[in-house]
C-alpha cells in the first residue's frame, strides 16, 4: 500500500511508524487508521522487525478522532461502519508496540496511546480524554483501559470532565513508562526499541501475549496460560542458545526459531 497519512522508517531490527496529519494535529480519520493498522500488520509478519515505535511530532502524538467524519452521523451508521474493528486488529499486534508522545494525545489518541505496549512520554505530552465535551463517552478503550491504568477514582474525574492531564501525572499514576525532555523522547524510544529488538524474539512475543492475557482473565487461568508459553519456548532453538550461551559465558545470538 502507498501510504499517504503516515510514514514507515526502518532501522536496526526495529521500525518506526510515523504519522502525518500534521495540519489536523494527527486526527485520526478512517484512512489514517486503516493505514496503520495494515502498516503494523505489515511489519508485524517481517522477520527484520523485532519492536515498532509509533509517533506523532513535537506538537501532537495525535489530538483525537476526526470529529468531521463523525458529526451528522446516526447511531445505524456508526454500527454499520465498524471503525473500532482496526482497534480490535492492533491488539492483536504480536511484536511490542512503543508509543513515543509529544505534544497532544487526546480522545482516540491518547486510546491509541493506552494501545501500545510500552509509553515514552515528552515533558510537554498531555493526555485526555475530551469526548465528555462534545456529547460523546471514549468508544475505542478510554473507559476500559484507563481505568484499569490509573484507577476507578482518576479515571471517573479525567473522563466525566474532560480535563487533560500532564506527563508527569501520567508517570506517577503508572499510565506511562518514562518522561524526558521534549528533544529526546524519540531518541529514548529508539533506545527501548534496540533494547527489546536484542532479545531472543520467540520469547518476546509470548512474554507480552502472557503479560495482555492477565487482563483477560482470572489470576489461575493466567498462570495456566504462562506456564505454557514458557513450556512452549523450550521447543525453540533460541532457548537452547540462550541457555547454553549462559553456561558457556558468551553472548547469544537469536534466529527467532
Amino acid at each position: 500500500m502507498n501510504y499517504t497519512t503516515i510514514s514507515i522508517a526502518k532501522e536496526n531490527l526495529y521500525a518506526i511508524i510515523q504519522m502525518q496529519r500534521a495540519e489536523v494535529f494527527n486526527a485520526l480519520n478512517m484512512q489514517l487508521m486503516h493505514e496503520l493498522v495494515d502498516a503494523l500488520e505489515s511489519l508485524d509478519n517481517d522477520d527484520d522487525v523485532r519492536a515498532i515505535i509509533l509517533t506523532g511530532n513535537e506538537k501532537a502524538f495525535a489530538a483525537g478522532a476526526d470529529i468531521k467524519e463523525m458529526a451528522n452521523a446516526t447511531a445505524m451508521e456508526m454500527l454499520q461502519r465498524d471503525q473500532f474493528a482496526r482497534w480490535d486488529k492492533i491488539r492483536k499486534i504480536k511484536k511490542p508496540i512503543i508509543a513515543a508522545v509529544s505534544g497532544f494525545a487526546l480522545g482516540g489518541g491518547c486510546e491509541l496511546v493506552m494501545s501500545c505496549d510500552i509509553i515514552i512520554a515528552s515533558e510537554t505530552a498531555k493526555f485526555g480524554q475530551p469526548e465528555i465535551n462534545i456529547g460523546v463517552m471514549p468508544g475505542a478503550g478510554g473507559t476500559q483501559r484507563l481505568t484499569r491504568a490509573v484507577g476507578k477514582a482518576n479515571a471517573m474525574e479525567i473522563i466525566l470532565t474532560g480535563t487533560m492531564f500532564t506527563a508527569n501525572d501520567a508517570l506517577q499514576w503508572g499510565l506511562i513508562n518514562k518522561v524526558v525532555p521534549a528533544e529526546y523522547y524519540l531518541e529514548e524510544a529508539k533506545n527501548m526499541a534496540k533494547e527489546i529488538a536484542s532479545k531472543p524474539p520467540l520469547a518476546v512475543r509470548l512474554a507480552k501475549e502472557a503479560i495482555l492475557k492477565s487482563f483477560d482473565t482470572t489470576i489461575e487461568g493466567g498462570l495456566e496460560f504462562e506456564r505454557k508459553n514458557f513450556y512452549l519456548l523450550f521447543s525453540s532453538e533460541d532457548q537452547k542458545e540462550g541457555m547454553n550461551a549462559f553456561i558457556g559465558k558468551r553472548k547469544a545470538e537469536w534466529k527467532g526459531t
